[in-house]
Parts: structure tokens; C-alpha cells; sequence
């Protein structure tokens, strides 16, 4: 089923480290190999965690660009509380039971309805996942069918997300448009590493950032927004 690679543009292009990168190529590997052979149940049990992922990286977006909504966003994990604060990872939200890691899309703007749909998901993948004797998805019109919601979901979860990356992208222009007092002096390495790397970008939130007005943030940063914007444009515009 093409569309389900779909789900390969909500996800990074790129990761900060090698087994970031081996672990979601493993699902991808995972999940193409059972689609194809025909077991279905163990096809979705790949492509769940592959929304899981997302779901981690979303999460890490908000702890990077809205810290204190996101510290607000954790009180309510005592237990887990420092770890999540201090993260270095995004897989590091996987401490939290999915269902409770999934209330915090909440912070962006997911309401009960949506984080209720998600959860359906986490259901079904929990049957899939026990030994009950049944068998999920066993069809291709089944798993299928749990592919479009995965992909209805995650669609959905991104566009609650558009005004977070639009902050994102524009505190990352405003912060960096000075070669001397940024990360890395050369405009493209700025945009790899701080941009994309920093944020675990996909190629959604980099469409959306291409697509910024650049413009409404004022004449005397201009020259270095322009070419940290034109290096976005020439890296990822053409992906």
C-alpha cells in the first residue's frame, strides 16, 4: 500500500545520532517486510510505533520551542517529572505509558475528542501486541484501513502543530541571522544542525518553513534571515 509511506514525510528527515536513524529504518524495514508477506498483525504493530515515534518527536518540538508550557505540561508525572525536564532525546517520553503521553498533544491544541482517537489506536495496538489467541488485522483491507486512521491521525497532530513550528522557525531566524554570534558560522550548517537536527524537523514542518513570510521580521536582520532562509530553500527545497 503506497500510502502508507505517507507517514515518512511526518517524520525527520534526518536524526542527531546514527541509532536514532537505525531504529526507525528497523520499523520502516519491519513493517514493509510483513506488509508484504502478509502478516498484517505484526505489519501494524511496526507502523504503530512508527506513529509513537512521531508522537515522541512532536512532543520533543513543543519541550524545545514552548519550555515552559511543556514544564507546566509534566507536572503531572511526578516520578517522571526530572527525567522528562532533562531529556536529551525524544525517546526518552517512551518512560510515560502511551496513553498518558499522548494527553500532553493537549499543549498544542488536541482536544479530548482527538487524544481519544489516538488512544483507540494505542487500544488496538495493545490487542495486536498480548497473546489472546485472536488475530488482528488479518486482512489487507484490515491493516489498510488501521493505516488510514495512522495517517488521519498523525495529519491531524500536525496540523495543530503549524503555529509551534512557525514559532520554532522564527525564533531560529531571529536568534541565528548573525554569522558571528550563532552556532556555526556558515549559513547551511546553522540550518542542518540547529534547524533540523535540533528540532527533528520533517519535510511538513520544513514546507511550512519555506513557505514563512520572512518579511514581517523587520528590515535591520534582513540580510541574515534571507540567507539562512535561502539555505533551508536550496538543502530541503527540492525533497
Amino acid at each position: 500500500m503506497d500510502e502508507a509511506f505517507d507517514l515518512a514525510d511526518y517524520l525527520p528527515v534526518s536524526f542527531r545520532t546514527p541509532s536514532e536513524h537505525q531504529y526507525i529504518s528497523f520499523l520502516w524495514e519491519s513493517f514493509q517486510l510483513n506488509y508484504d508477506d502478509g502478516k498484517y498483525q505484526f505489519a501494524f504493530l511496526a507502523y504503530h510505533l512508527l506513529m509513537m515515534s512521531f508522537v515522541y518527536f512532536n512532543i520533543w518540538q513543543i519541550k524545545q520551542t514552548r519550555p515552559d508550557d511543556f514544564e507546566k505540561g509534566v507536572i503531572g508525572f511526578p516520578r517522571e517529572e526530572r527525567e522528562l525536564l532533562q531529556a536529551t532525546s525524544p525517546f526518552t517520553f517512551s518512560i510515560l505509558n502511551e496513553s498518558s503521553v499522548l494527553r500532553l498533544l493537549k499543549l498544542i491544541g488536541c482536544d479530548n475528542t482527538d487524544i481519544g482517537e489516538y488512544l483507540a489506536l494505542v487500544r488496538d495496538r495493545n490487542d495486536a501486541a498480548h497473546a489472546n489467541g485472536n488475530i488482528f488485522s488479518g486482512t489487507q483491507s484490515e491493516i489498510d484501513g488501521k493505516i488510514r486512521q495512522v495517517l488521519r491521525a498523525v495529519g491531524g497532530i500536525q496540523y495543530h502543530s503549524q503555529p509551534m513550528i512557525n514559532r520554532c522557525y522564527e525564533e531560529f531566524l531571529l536568534q541565528g541571522h548573525d554569522p558571528d554570534a550563532r552556532e556555526y558560522l556558515d549559513a547551511e550548517d546553522q540550518v542542518r544542525e540547529v534547524l533540523i537536527h535540533g528540532n527533528y524537523l520533517s519535510q511538513k514542518d520544513i514546507e511550512l518553513c519555506i513557505s514563512f513570510d520572512i518579511s514581517t521580521l523587520g528590515e535591520e536582520t534582513r540580510e541574515g534571515i534571507e540567507a539562512l532562509h535561502n539555505a533551508l530553500r536550496e538543502i530541503y527545497g527540492s525533497m
